[in-house]
């Protein structure tokens, strides 16, 4: 089994798009897949269809006693399962901080999934927290979604500071660009400069009103318009994530 968490310290870069594609399509090939909707805005939660609530809330599923597993739901797409978000994962924080060893949680938690799914990935918070350092504990990678401005990139940097403070040991951290717009020169300067930088997966998701249209048609894009430049984007991204999971012999 293979988790990684989709973070960044700056919101509204597409990450839960970033997510809830990349999940579909790892679902499409056929590997046990769940999506974990951390974020208690829930977007992973609706795109997919699934009521933003978890019995018990953050607290009771944060129990040792409480197999996770019994709250995880199913979705409409084969092999693509959500534990949904909670508006009680604000709170996840103060929640974890009154448990021993908070940052093992988590890891706690998704290591007995490994006998039900090949890929865990979780939908994070644009944040840095405990239950942040909880996850960096608990995953292989994390994808970095980064559109092409200055403050985006700062706040790569400050993801690549935190994780090397305090994720486990060999976690890679793969930024992508996201939210393109070839339009705009800033972004077109970006874009070459990452193109030159080793850090950097090769794929960029363009910025799209397809992508925009998943909220509409609550469905992965990758699901309903297969041909367009974004969904063929998220494509290639898995594509490159795959390999470096090394999810595909």
């Amino acid at each position: 089994m293979r988790v990684a968490a989709v973070w960044t310290i700056k919101g509204g870069v597409g990450k839960t798009a970033a997510a809830v594609n990349l999940t579909a399509l790892a679902a499409g090939e056929g590997l046990r897949t769940l999506l974990w909707d951390l974020d208690p805005q829930g977007a992973a939660s609706f795109y997919l269809r699934v009521k933003t609530r978890v019995r018990g809330g953050g607290r009771t599923l944060l129990r040792r006693s409480l197999d996770v597993r019994r709250r995880v739901r199913g979705t409409d797409f084969d092999n693509l399962d959500l534990l949904p978000a909670d508006f009680s994962y604000r709170k996840l924080d103060l929640e974890l901080d009154r448990r021993r060893k908070p940052t093992r949680r988590l890891a706690v938690k998704i290591e007995p999934l490994a006998d039900e799914y090949d890929v865990v990935l979780l939908d994070c918070p644009p944040s840095v927290s405990l239950a942040t350092e909880s996850v960096l504990r608990a995953c292989d990678a994390v994808l970095v979604p980064v559109i092409p401005t200055v403050l985006s990139l700062r706040g790569l940097t400050q993801v690549e500071a935190f994780t090397d403070k305090v994720g486990r040991q060999r976690v890679a951290v793969l930024p992508f660009l996201s939210m393109v717009d070839r339009r705009k020169a800033m972004h077109r300067a970006i874009v070459e400069s990452c193109s030159a930088d080793a850090r950097f997966l090769r794929t960029a998701i363009p910025s799209a009103s397809a992508v925009e249209k998943m909220g509409l048609r609550r469905a992965p894009l990758v699901s309903y318009d297969r041909s367009s430049e974004a969904a063929r984007a998220f494509v290639a991204l898995w594509d490159e994530v795959a390999a470096a999971l090394a999810l595909r012999a």
